[in-house]
């Protein structure tokens, strides 16, 4: 037993306050119990690169349908700069959800600022998902049935390679048929970075126009590509306008985007999508439309 655990178990058996790591702790032990009684079975930090963050997390039913399964590629956020596979906002409720209907969810962790910028953030998504692929037919998954999903930093990464795809082609990813970015506030990245704005940012894309430029989904965009789904909280000055933004270009090319506002806050949007309510169902009527859920 770890020193963690063992202090863990004192405290509870002293009724002492529990510190955060136990609190964590008893929490993970939450999850697995509700992720075992759903059948769910997890394959946990296998590495697609060499650095610690180069991991992913695969939820797989214990057991597989008919046919090789679909795939939902699951991209944290936090600002490009924090953030976890593991965090039960990210993968949870998600996994609880879909993988019962025969879905297999991948939740990939990546390296982030300061040492990683979002441009070489996108490689580590994109090697993430090229890896994921190559792995998917020993889950019973189907490599030509990925859907990339990812909420706020993460939300941009996928749709950065939405609309620049040999971004991912260049890793060696095959492609993909769908996109979900969740509350991304950051499709065209130079705009932002020509008005007044939030100091994360600074962080994130420097004082380079090049960067700005190359870093904006909107402005990478020059082919219809596979369809996406944009959702927004109408809480927020900046989602849904850079959404629509996004949205407007895409379709003057052909492309299928749809942007869905909703009146939930930025941590909502990732939480609660998996849980049983009216949103879910929004986002699993884009998922049937590619033939990812059963109809």
């Amino acid at each position: 037993m770890s020193m963690t655990r063992l202090l863990c178990c004192l405290a509870l058996l002293l009724a002492l306050p529990l510190q955060p790591a136990c609190a964590g702790l008893l929490q993970d032990r939450r999850e697995a119990r509700q992720l075992e009684q759903a059948g769910i079975r997890v394959l946990r930090d296998i590495a697609y690169g060499n650095d610690e963050r180069q991991r992913l997390d695969v939820y797989l039913p214990a057991n597989p349908g008919r046919g090789p399964a679909p795939v939902i590629f699951m991209v944290h956020g936090g600002a490009w700069v924090t953030g976890d596979k593991d965090n039960g906002s990210v993968a949870l409720n998600k996994a609880l959800r879909w993988v019962p209907q025969g879905v297999v969810l991948v939740s990939a962790n990546y390296r982030m600022l300061p040492d990683t910028p979002p441009l070489a953030q996108a490689d580590d998504v994109a090697r993430a998902l090229a890896h994921a692929q190559q792995l998917a037919s020993g889950w019973q998954a189907d490599p030509a049935r990925f859907v990339l999903m990812g909420h706020s930093a993460g939300a941009h990464l996928v749709a950065l390679l939405d609309a620049a795809p040999e971004i991912a082609a260049q890793q060696g990813a095959r492609p993909w048929i769908g996109t979900v970015a969740l509350d991304s506030a950051a499709f065209d990245v130079e705009s932002i970075m020509q008005a007044p704005h939030m100091k994360l940012y600074d962080k994130a894309f420097g004082t380079d126009p090049a960067t700005w430029q190359a870093a904006s989904p909107t402005l990478r965009l020059e082919q219809p590509g596979t369809p996406l789904l944009a959702v927004c909280s109408t809480r927020r000055d900046d989602a849904c306008p850079q959404a629509r933004g996004f949205a407007s270009k895409g379709r003057s090319l052909g492309k299928r985007v749809e942007v869905m506002g909703v009146d939930m806050s930025h941590r909502q949007i990732n939480h609660e999508l998996g849980q049983d309510n009216g949103y879910t169902r929004d986002v699993e009527r884009f998922l049937r439309s590619l033939g990812v859920l059963r109809l």
